[in-house]
């Protein structure tokens, strides 16, 4: 099996002026080596047959993707309307400003299979393209934004994958992130 970074995942995982919320101390291209040579910790299925998640012990300094809210620090919240790359339209997104969480034990790499990522017109050459990945404490999935269901679920012309809204995930999805939030250096 081969995985390579897709340019979608490399420009998020790996922003030209690295940040303390992405991807530390690692090139993405020894990030993709490491993904193919060494086997992952677990592998879950994903929210769809062509997505599989790749759990591996996290080997960087990368710190966990999301914190609590707390009423210590609910007034570090922030939010604005953002997109993820100039052809999506912006959607609501929020955030922790001033907040440091701990370093991941876990990075929770996202896959897509070669067939999915041509219908969403970004080819690749190898069995699996990384579409993103979660650092968490656990060696588990954190649920997928509800706004990003919603995105899915309006199709690929919408930056989606064309998968339909599964309401008790959604459920799910928003009592989590209800509870937590991502956060910006």
């Amino acid at each position: 099996m081969s995985i390579v970074l897709t340019p979608f995942a490399r420009t998020r995982l790996f922003p030209r002026q690295p940040r303390g919320n992405t991807i530390l101390d690692c090139t993405p291209d020894a990030f993709e080596r490491r993904l193919n040579d060494e086997a992952p910790h677990r592998v879950l299925d994903g929210y769809a047959p062509f997505c599989k998640l790749h759990v591996h012990r996290n080997w960087t300094s990368t710190r966990c993707l999301t914190v609590p809210v707390t009423d210590a620090n609910r007034d570090r919240l922030r939010s604005a309307y953002e997109a993820r790359s100039s052809e999506e339209l912006p959607v609501l997104v929020r955030w922790f400003e001033g907040v440091e969480p701990p370093v991941a034990n876990w990075l929770v790499v996202i896959l897509y299979d070669r067939a999915q990522l041509a219908k969403e017109g970004a080819p690749i050459e190898a069995d699996w393209g990384v579409v993103g990945c979660l650092y968490t404490l656990e060696p588990e999935e954190i649920p997928m934004a509800p706004i990003t269901m919603m995105r899915n679920a309006l199709g690929v012309e919408e930056g989606g994958s064309g998968v339909p809204i599964d309401r008790e995930a959604y459920r799910r999805s928003v009592e989590f992130w209800e509870r937590n939030a991502n956060w910006r250096p």
